[in-house]
């Protein structure tokens, strides 16, 4: 039995022992088990194995059971972290525990078949894999009726986002095996959330990655971990993977996503101000002024100016604020009224790009001249560029910030 915080460096490595990592949080009923078929399994196979429960100090007799398997002569040991929680690390902490030469991580929850191990290791040890995922959807494997249209649903969509970082069929599964060697060369893992198969896909640089089927139980006994705040660190996670794999590319997609709801909020904006401000504004003119007035004419076209000014300020600040939260996630410890001034500053700059192109390529150039809306189109991008540029090498630049 062990108590571990963390761990600084893998164990000892055994030559053809097979390591078997189970995260668990309060599954002490499915332990028996699940222990007691894998190693029926693993028996039966004539390999040489190991069980490693790395458990976030439940405190619900995870500890007892896992004395009597261990006792009962089950080659199965307990890591127990008391100052962590979270499925990701706890997969990372037993690896780092584990002495085999191949990992294989799997759940608690018996929904993932151990009489599969064999399937999953024997492209490890014949085919050279990196990585070997216990797959529900390729051929031959399925999941257990009962799952309900949103859960499929949210599987699929999930599914579906990890595809700029891999082509695997189901890289959100929690079964899988991967070679030691692989493991320790994973670069900087930093997961969110439950998904520690995607990440190690993308941080130990997995090219050949096989997939064999299994059939995906529903949990006998506990609760499902699954919940909204962890579909909100899946699409965090997403955007840690996408920064890490794609770099800058990944920032200025995330800052033309940005602009792009910035630009709705500038026009909702403007539309609510006109509504409520510019329009009482010109009915009061109206009855004050004689129609074509000059003095109506120009206090109309000054309020039409300051409406125009507050919603792209508004729009501005919207963006400002987005930008320092999700695209530029890591500055968030600078001080944000600096920020602030300095991303104003980038706006103007870019804009003033952006009008200085789109006015003087139909003057320089006459194909321009025909085609001012295509001068305009490239006007947009360079001022966007320009602007991208400023707020990555200036107002938000990592060697000033904390993460």
């Amino acid at each position: 039995m062990e108590r571990v915080i963390s761990s600084e460096a893998p164990a000892t490595t055994t030559t053809g022992l097979i390591s078997v990592i189970v995260p668990t949080y309060k599954e002490v009923d499915n332990l028996r088990p699940l222990v007691e078929r894998i190693a029926a399994t693993m028996t039966a196979e004539g390999r040489h194995y190991e069980i490693v429960v790395v458990d976030d100090n439940s405190r619900d007799g995870t500890e007892g059971v896992m004395a009597e398997l261990a006792a009962a002569g089950f080659p199965a040991r307990l890591v127990t972290r008391v100052n962590q929680r979270g499925l990701s690390s706890a997969v990372i902490e037993g690896f780092r525990q584990a002495r085999g030469e191949i990992l294989v991580c799997m759940d608690a929850d018996l929904s993932h078949p151990p009489e599969a191990l064999g399937q999953l290791i024997v492209p490890v040890e014949t085919a050279g894999a990196d990585f070997v995922i216990g797959s529900r959807y390729v051929r031959g494997g399925g999941t257990e009726e009962g799952w309900g249209l949103f859960r499929w649903l949210n599987s699929k969509v999930a599914t579906l986002m990890a595809r700029p970082f891999t082509s695997a069929r189901d890289p959100m599964a929690g079964f899988f095996a991967l070679p030691r060697a692989v493991f320790e060369r994973a670069d900087s893992l930093s997961p969110i959330g439950y998904k520690i198969g995607l990440e190690l896909i993308v941080k130990c640089r997995c090219r050949n990655v096989r997939e064999v089927p299994i059939h995906f139980a529903n949990r006998k006994f506990g609760q499902s971990k699954l919940s909204l705040r962890e579909q909100i660190n899946y699409i965090k996670h997403l955007k840690r993977l996408a920064d890490y794999k794609y770099g800058w590319f990944s920032h200025l997609a995330q800052f033309c996503l940005v602009g792009v709801t910035g630009a709705l909020v500038d026009l909702g904006t403007y539309k609510l101000l006109i509504v409520k401000l510019l329009a009482p504004l010109e009915r009061a003119l109206l009855a004050t002024f004689p129609t074509g007035s000059f003095l109506a004419d120009h206090a109309a076209g000054e309020a039409l100016t300051l409406v125009a000014g507050l919603a792209i300020w508004v729009a501005m600040t919207w963006n400002f604020f987005l930008n320092r939260r999700l695209t530029f996630s890591h500055s968030r410890g600078g001080n944000a009224l600096r920020q602030y001034w300095q991303f104003v500053v980038a706006c103007s700059l870019g804009a003033l790009v952006n009008l200085g192109i789109r006015v003087s390529l139909p003057a320089i150039i006459p194909f321009f001249n025909h085609y001012k809306l295509l001068a305009g189109a490239v006007g947009i991008v360079a001022g966007t560029v320009f602007n991208f540029a400023l707020s990555h090498h200036w107002v938000f630049r990592r060697q000033e910030t904390r993460e």
